[in-house]
């Protein structure tokens, strides 16, 4: 079965055409221009793909009804509608993307897959928030967690590359959204995000996690609007808030010149970075395998040394010449290390082109 799989950011749309075994038979990319997609750019990153079985689309926010895989009809495009306010970066542009391929290709079966499904396996003293019992019934108040299709790919290879099951697993997801899972044969049993892709560690924009009051304080005190509060841990916070620029490989080249605003921004993330390692090895009472992915978890190994610099207690040494030139998919553990890092690419793209063939077949 050939599955072109829609992975929609918060700027671009990116096809991968898959074959029957996963082979990348052919790519495709364009640009959303303020928050729409222009059907004329579908038409052309489908010209000359030739026969497509199906698509699949990565969905970050399924909500509390979608724990699987689900064919797409008009019911379900509504119900994912409603889920926009919870996922305002990328559901209404995932969204729009669904439709212009729906138009393109009417008789192709489509796939919704969800970020938010690989946790569902979540303990409900991981998911509860402690709020008032009628706020948390009332609005569906609870913790989610987000890039499942990622996390899920990287436990899964993470066997393939030590023939063995990891054991008690981190998954270090980390690009412009960033989050933690801990996974247990295969399941998730925590994870850094919650009821929206904002909680957790500091992102590109995004500020992760803040003190509540601090928020009730800045509407109170200071008179910000519910416009600027989302715009300022959204948008404006995270690495751009601490340096300016929202793309880390700029803060480590300004921070190993010297700057002092880059080096805060490094040092604040690394140290919600380490915190955050320590609180899902805590959820695992231990940990025996470490995997970096995403576009900073592959790229930056700036990124995975600082980590490691305080994580030694927990057993995590990595190897410094392998880990300054390691490209996906590598191990670079060193010496002596009570666990196991691995470097992996992220390949949603196989997780959900998979997932479609399941559910089809």
């Amino acid at each position: 079965m050939r599955v072109l799989v829609a992975n929609t950011g918060s700027s671009s749309v990116k096809l991968h055409l898959l074959g029957p075994a996963n082979d990348l038979m052919a790519s495709r990319d364009f640009d959303i221009t303020d928050g729409r997609v222009d059907p004329e750019d579908v038409a052309a990153a489908l010209a000359g793909l030739g026969e497509i079985d199906a698509v699949g689309h990565r969905i970050v926010h399924g909500g509390e009804k979608f724990h699987a895989p689900v064919l797409v009809d008009q019911q379900v495009i509504d119900h994912l509608g409603e889920l926009t306010d919870l996922a305002p970066l990328h559901q209404p542009k995932a969204l729009a993307a669904l439709a212009a391929l729906r138009r393109e290709l009417p008789r192709t079966p489509q796939v919704a897959c969800f970020d938010t499904m690989f946790h569902a396996t979540l303990a409900p003293e991981v998911t509860t928030y402690a709020l008032p019992h009628h706020w948390r019934h009332r609005y569906g108040l609870r913790r989610y967690g987000f890039h499942g299709l990622s996390h899920a790919y990287a436990a899964r290879r993470s066997q393939e590359m030590l023939g063995a099951d990891p054991g008690r697993l981190v998954v270090a997801h980390l690009g412009a959204g960033a989050s933690l899972s801990a996974v247990r044969h295969g399941r998730c049993v925590d994870t850094t995000m919650g009821f929206t892709p904002l909680e957790g560690l500091v992102m590109a924009t995004r500020s992760g996690d803040v003190d509540p009051g601090l928020v009730l304080w800045l509407l109170d005190r200071h008179g910000l609007d519910l416009d600027e509060l989302r715009a300022g841990l959204q948008w404006q916070g995270g690495l751009m808030g601490l340096t300016g620029t929202a793309d880390m490989r700029e803060v480590l080249e300004r921070a190993g010149s010297g700057e002092a605003e880059a080096a805060l921004g490094r040092d604040v993330y690394l140290h919600r970075l380490r915190a955050k390692i320590a609180a899902m090895a805590a959820a695992l009472d231990g940990l025996d395998t470490l995997v970096y992915t995403g576009g900073v978890g592959q790229n930056a190994p700036q990124v995975r040394a600082g980590a490691a610099q305080r994580l030694g207690f927990l057993g995590v040494t990595i190897d410094v010449a392998t880990n300054d030139s390691a490209a996906p998919d590598t191990e670079v553990t060193g010496a002596g290390a009570r666990v196991r890092t691995l470097v992996i690419a992220a390949r949603e793209d196989i997780q959900i082109a998979d997932h479609v063939r399941d559910l089809l077949t």
